[in-house]
């Protein structure tokens, strides 16, 4: 991993995940993008090249620059590459689009925590990166002191189409040198016999590479119920979900992961877009 890119707005949660950002970048010599999205008011395609217009902007491009010269200045970034990037755009087109110029790695943002992660609920700036972005997405909803990946929760249906994304995710892990446990959750209107579900995933795991794993079954009264409960039980530092893009978040077991989960969830969340 080379680059992260850390989208800011200047909020106390954006700072929680520069911070994240920096003790990532720190262990694994990477390069910091901090990008700031300058999305002025009434703004459309060629509303800031209008003449009444123009003076506004540069203002609001000098503030914008000089904010972000004292983000970048925090102590906790020193002895890290960071470039700084204002762009007057769309949200997520230019996240995306700064994504690909850069050659990014992964996305880290912030956002709510126990009281709820708002921004993937309504539809916001956070919501539509992580259903379109093809960069891993690392939500952070709460100010991490240590950062630790020991151990990443997956749970999944182990389907054909979860492998793609799954390769990535396996990237993530190897690079923090992680314990993945691959969970089945059996709820009363997804109930599998165990044995079906152990030679589901074991053929699943049998395609890949994976050098520090645990494999289990977790029965609850529904999907989201039962990733929570069970990252509570191992303690886990994050977990990981899929996305469907546009069609909202992955389909497993019959039904789908609601925002329900992300809601209530207040370990850091990566998702990989399917």
């Amino acid at each position: 991993m080379k680059r992260i890119l850390v989208p800011t707005d200047f909020s106390e949660h954006a700072e929680d995940a520069l911070k994240v950002a920096a003790q990532i970048a720190k262990k694994n010599n990477c390069e910091i993008i901090l990008l700031h999205m300058l999305e002025l008011p009434h703004q459309t395609n060629d509303a800031i090249m209008g003449g009444a217009s123009i003076p506004e902007s540069m203002l609001f491009m000098k503030k914008a620059n000089e904010t972000l010269d004292e983000v970048a200045a925090r102590p906790y970034l020193d002895g890290i590459p960071v470039t700084e990037v204002v762009k007057m755009d769309k949200p997520i087109h230019g996240i995306t689009q700064i994504s690909k110029d850069y050659d990014v790695d992964l996305i880290i943002m912030g956002s709510h925590g126990s009281s709820g992660v708002e921004e993937l609920l309504i539809g916001s700036n956070t919501e539509k990166v992580v259903r379109n972005s093809e960069i891993p997405v690392l939500v952070i909803k709460k100010d991490i002191p240590s950062f630790s990946a020991a151990n990443i929760v997956f749970a999944s249906d182990f389907s054909e189409e979860a492998k793609k994304p799954f390769k990535k995710l396996l990237k993530f892990v190897k690079l923090f040198d992680s314990k993945l446990h691959l969970v089945t959750i059996c709820t009363p209107n997804s109930f599998k016999p165990t044995h079906v579900s152990e030679e589901v995933m074991n053929e699943f795991i049998s395609e890949f590479d994976i050098p520090n794993y645990t494999t289990q079954i977790y029965n609850d009264t529904n999907i989201e119920k039962g990733i929570i409960n069970f990252s509570n039980r191992i303690d886990a530092d994050i977990i990981g979900m899929f996305t469907h893009g546009r069609t909202g978040f992955a389909h497993f077991f019959n039904g789908s992961i609601s925002e329900g989960l992300v809601n209530h969830a207040v370990r850091p969340v990566i998702t990989l877009k399917i």
